[in-house]
């Protein structure tokens, strides 16, 4: 078999992950083809000899994986923004999909929102960060989570008082009170937060 062509292996590879972040599942051979502009022959070519040399995985018609790239990373989806001061309407709207290392991140489910407000500066979080917040409705006491009360989401450390019969939610600035509340649904616990470098 001849060697790849690199602008057409780089074609193939680029358009099979764009693909995959943009729709969740790999393209099919088709809309390969039609997405680069590479006649199908090409393609199915080109795939045999990717899957040889255990560069993809595929399944049926769909292609699965491009080594290096795919393998060991996690599907975050980056919503809107979540209020770092009052608690906030809740919009989740997703704007993009990103792929993050599964070695640095670990495994689960995990979404990213981007902070809004000054309340958790003594946390580290500052107004634009972007905040890697595993999804789960449970908390331990102190942690800081995305929490939903009625229609509004805030971040905030999470303090449940059962004796009193309610929720303290904790501003990391000492210049804002603590939020209290009857009951608050546990969005998500963050668990790293992605700075832009200034």
């Amino acid at each position: 078999m001849r060697s790849k062509d690199p602008v057409n292996y780089g074609k193939i590879t680029d358009f099979i992950n764009r693909f995959a972040d943009r729709f969740g599942y790999s393209p099919s051979m088709t809309e390969i083809s039609e997405g680069t502009g590479i006649p199908k022959t090409t393609v199915h070519r080109y795939i045999a000899e990717m899957r040889e040399k255990g560069e993809l995985e595929l399944t049926g018609h769909r292609t699965l994986n491009v080594a290096g790239t795919r393998r060991d990373a996690v599907r975050v989806p980056v919503l809107g923004a979540v209020s770092c001061g009052v608690p906030k309407f809740a919009e989740e709207n997703i704007e993009e999909y990103v792929r993050l290392p599964a070695s640095l991140f670990g495994d689960g489910d995990f979404f990213i929102l981007r902070a809004s407000g000054d309340s958790m500066i003594g946390a580290g979080i500052d107004d634009g960060d972007l905040v890697l917040v595993k999804r789960q409705d449970r908390a331990r006491a102190g942690q800081i989570v995305v929490a939903l009360t009625g229609d509004e989401a805030t971040l905030k450390r999470f303090y449940p008082e059962p004796e009193r019969r309610r929720v303290r939610l904790h501003p990391e600035n000492p210049e804002l009170e603590d939020i209290y509340v009857d009951d608050c649904l546990v969005q998500g616990v963050a668990v790293k937060v992605i700075k832009d470098v200034v």
